[in-house]
């Protein structure tokens, strides 16, 4: 799809190199035009929709903060009762997504999202991560990872960042044995756009949890983004994989490592882990890390024989 049919339009105030801004065109590639996006307040409905302009091509309602899934689940009952009325037709049913932030998902969305995915509605619900509220100043989340340093966990002497881990939301997605979950990663975006439309074609809700960094949060070099994503899977701190309610809990990978890189090289090239290696380098805290992505990967079973 050209610039020029691209259902996001170029000239958004997205910052340069912005993970979600991709993460978002190549959602809507996958989707194509019959599709309705329901967003909550962050990032990508802020720099997408400065009053009176709009980079979005298609039908696009903007929601709080806290209840994208709840007015998604909405929009999908209302066209359901049309059909049930005979005002439109079934086979015109549009996609319907909901999207916001790890801050509108893991955190103050995260009860709207319980109820749409226990009701039961169709709608796709995708969760651009980029593991901190960026919108309103770089503080943590609960997607920010273990000794992250952020406004709200800043890295010192004594506490060296955030001190707990990442919730593991596309588990707790699966837990309300859903149709479908998903991780997906912009670096890759052919398995991105494969699990988009998987999504979409399941009867019930869908969820997918996206890595999308954030140069400006993450403080690394704008031309780096994707490869930084793809750092993310190489090393092991995020596994794509996909769960479906045939085998619920049980994650199917779709991206198998054969020499998983150490986790060093994923932090080294981020200013928000900076602490871990000046003035010196904390090798007992990146074995921390290391440790923890490796625990992860040998439970998932990503690291091929």
């Amino acid at each position: 799809m050209s610039n020029l049919e691209s259902l996001l339009a170029s000239g958004h105030r997205a910052c340069a190199g912005c993970g979600p801004a991709i993460a978002i065109r190549q959602i809507l590639e996958a989707a194509g035009k019959n599709t309705i996006v329901v967003e909550a307040t962050g990032c990508m409905e802020v720099t997408t929709t400065p009053y009176p302009q709009t980079a979005w091509q298609i039908p696009w309602l903007h929601v709080a903060f806290e209840n994208a899934a709840a007015a998604a689940s909405g929009v999908e009952a209302a066209y359901k009762a049309l059909i049930a009325k005979g005002k439109i037709p079934k086979d015109k049913m549009p996609n319907i997504i909901a999207l916001a932030g790890d801050g509108g998902t893991f955190d103050i969305g995260l009860q709207a999202l319980s109820g749409m995915l226990e009701r039961g509605h169709k709608v796709l619900y995708v969760c651009y991560d980029n593991e901190a509220y960026m919108n309103t100043g770089i503080q943590r989340s609960s997607a920010t990872p273990f000794l992250a340093h952020t406004t709200t966990s800043p890295a010192g002497t004594v506490i060296p960042g955030k001190m707990s881990r990442k919730k593991p939301i596309a588990m707790i997605a699966a837990a309300h044995d859903i149709p479908y979950v998903a991780t997906a990663n912009i670096a890759f975006p052919a398995d991105l756009k494969k699990k988009v439309k998987k999504a979409l074609t399941v009867d019930g809700p869908s969820f997918i949890h996206l890595f999308a960094p954030c140069p400006t949060g993450w403080r690394f070099g704008t031309e780096q983004t994707v490869e930084l994503a793809r750092l993310a899977v190489e090393t092991g701190v995020f596994i794509l994989y996909e769960i479906t309610n045939e085998e619920p809990l049980k994650p199917v990978v779709t991206k198998y490592l054969t020499d998983r890189k150490p986790v060093e090289e994923y932090l080294k090239i981020q200013g928000r882990f900076r602490h871990l290696f000046k003035p010196k380098k904390r090798q007992d805290l990146i074995d921390k890390i290391q440790a923890e992505v490796d625990r992860k990967c040998q439970w998932i079973g990503v690291d091929k024989k």
